[in-house]
């Protein structure tokens, strides 16, 4: 933000959530509006659960320009919105809203930004089978739009949290005409269903900074796994992506998939093609300046 001038023109864009200090979409966000010379400023606001209304008020009272939705908003917020985008409404689930003259439009470019990662490493989702290891808010929005290519899915759980595996599987199998499987993640049917797979996708934390040792697949059970995505970012490099490299695989990180939902976000927002490769260099500044 070196040599910004702020005005009365300027446009603000943000992020809330609870926590919000891990957040990279700041330093993102306006590096991309500086290398465009465009008149916007991005800000971090930490809204608590039971604020979320007020802020939403606050932030058409304000008439900001839009914003991203992070923990623990993406599902809650949508009550407080005017509109949504068809995928974001089947997902259950936004991270970015656009303030169209005054209409609170939701949508979720966290899905639509893991698709983009994989295509532009050439990996196309339509008639593959995919292995997505968790269920959680960030599965599920891999999982629809996955399934909306034309992927074939199974879903892997830990134990205690199979209820969200199996009502994921149900929903997707409904709305998209096609069985989508749940299972218990263990080893056992690791190895059963990564025979024949195309992708393995961890949408889990493990792996994730400060536990950089752990990993949610043996490195035995990956050496016929040709791509493998996980959506961890930090540390960069995961121990999943190393071993899996190590076994031949294609692997994408986290962090593609970081910089391509901050880029959508950004066109939705400004009208204009975003500088994904200066979001990404930056997102790896911030990185490497933590470990």
């Amino acid at each position: 933000m070196r040599n910004r001038v702020i005005s009365g023109k300027t446009l603000i864009c943000g992020v809330i959530g609870d926590p919000i200090e891990h957040t990279m979409s700041p330093v993102m966000h306006n590096a991309a509006f500086s290398e465009l010379g465009i008149d916007y400023v991005y800000l971090p606001f930490r809204v608590r659960k039971e604020e979320l209304g007020k802020a939403i008020a606050g932030a058409r009272a304000l008439n900001l320009a839009g914003l991203n939705v992070t923990i623990p908003h993406k599902v809650s917020v949508i009550s407080f919105l005017d509109e949504l985008d068809p995928l974001a409404e089947k997902i259950g689930a936004v991270n970015t809203i656009v303030n169209d003259n005054g209409v609170f439009r939701g949508y979720n470019t966290d899905a639509t930004g893991f698709l983009q990662a994989l295509l532009d490493k050439g990996v196309k989702p339509e008639d593959k089978k995919v292995v997505i290891l968790g269920a959680g808010g960030a599965s599920r929005g891999i999982s629809f739009i996955l399934a909306e290519s034309g992927a074939n899915l199974v879903i892997l759980n830990r134990q205690l949290e199979m209820g969200w595996a199996e009502n994921l599987a149900r929903e997707i199998s409904q709305a998209f005409e096609k069985e989508t499987k749940a299972l218990e993640l263990n080893d056992e049917n690791l190895a059963m269903v990564l025979e024949g797979v195309d992708i393995l996708v961890n949408s889990t934390s493990v792996g994730m900074s400060p536990d950089i040792d752990e990993t949610p697949v043996p490195a035995r059970l990956l050496k016929s796994t040709p791509v493998v995505f996980d959506i961890v970012y930090n540390p960069i490099q995961t121990r999943l992506r190393r071993e899996a490299q190590a076994a031949g695989a294609k692997t994408i990180s986290g962090l593609d998939m970081l910089a391509w939902q901050g880029a959508l976000a950004f066109e939705k927002w400004t009208g204009l093609k975003a500088p994904l490769e200066l979001m990404k260099k930056e997102a790896i500044k911030v990185l490497e300046g933590e470990n």
